[in-house]
């Protein structure tokens, strides 16, 4: 997974997804499926990218009581997915109750899904941590106090901005993984993103993985703009 680009998937049916995927040919890609789309096409989205031999990262952010997110997460073990991941504002019980499901669920000689926290989504600002989660501390000190609860819990790292990856690093060792959304060209419009970066930016920060979608899904050439994104994630410049 170190220094993985995922698609995310933000299609509202598998019909616009495998029209989208189609110039990529053969090439294996690693995915996010959303809630919209699981919610509209089930499992069977999943093993049709399975068939197709790409990486899955299903994102559904689960965030209940332990029990039950630990029930759902046998059950998304089984699925063949590569990266799950739940709230950490479901606090330290539910997450090791995720992982608990996800170990049971996971078929007999295969590597359990990576699990990762979301800790403040990249949409939230300052303001609103303060105003509507009435959380006394900064931004990044409540992503750096969600990761390290996330760590202790057993899981395999978090969802973060860029700009909280190298502190969390830092603090946490970089064998902890930090996946972050938000990435987007230089010249690419911000949108719903609040705390955003370019792809250069996070390969800077030590990032282990990026998730970018609309500057590749809404590109007039998907392809182009993703083999682009991939070069600067890399560093490769031509």
């Amino acid at each position: 997974m170190k220094d993985s680009l995922i698609i995310a998937l933000d299609f509202p049916n598998k019909g616009q997804v495998f029209e989208f995927l189609e110039p990529f040919g053969n090439e294996q890609l690693f995915v996010k499926v959303g809630m919209e789309l699981f919610y509209a096409e089930g499992s069977s989205i999943i093993e049709e990218l399975k068939k197709r031999n790409h990486k899955i990262f299903l994102d559904l952010k689960l965030h209940d009581i332990p029990n039950t997110v630990k029930s759902a997460m046998k059950v998304l073990a089984g699925m063949g997915c590569d990266l799950v991941n739940v709230h950490a504002a479901g606090g330290s019980e539910m997450m090791a109750a995720a992982i608990e499901g996800l170990e049971a669920g996971t078929p007999a000689g295969l590597k359990r899904p990576d699990c990762i926290a979301v800790t403040q989504l990249t949409s939230t600002s300052e303001i609103q941590v303060h105003s509507e989660q009435l959380i006394g501390v900064s931004l990044h000190e409540s992503v750096l106090n969600y990761a390290a609860l996330s760590q202790k819990s057993g899981l395999d790292g978090v969802v973060c901005s860029p700009h909280e990856a190298s502190l969390i690093h830092g603090q946490l060792g970089v064998e902890f993984m930090t996946v972050t959304p938000g990435i987007r060209p230089a010249e690419s419009a911000l949108q719903d993103q609040k705390r955003s970066a370019t792809p250069e930016f996070a390969r800077k920060q030590g990032i282990s993985a990026i998730v970018v979608g609309r500057p590749i899904t809404r590109a007039a050439n998907p392809l182009e703009s993703y083999l682009a994104i991939n070069n600067e994630w890399k560093g490769v410049y031509q």
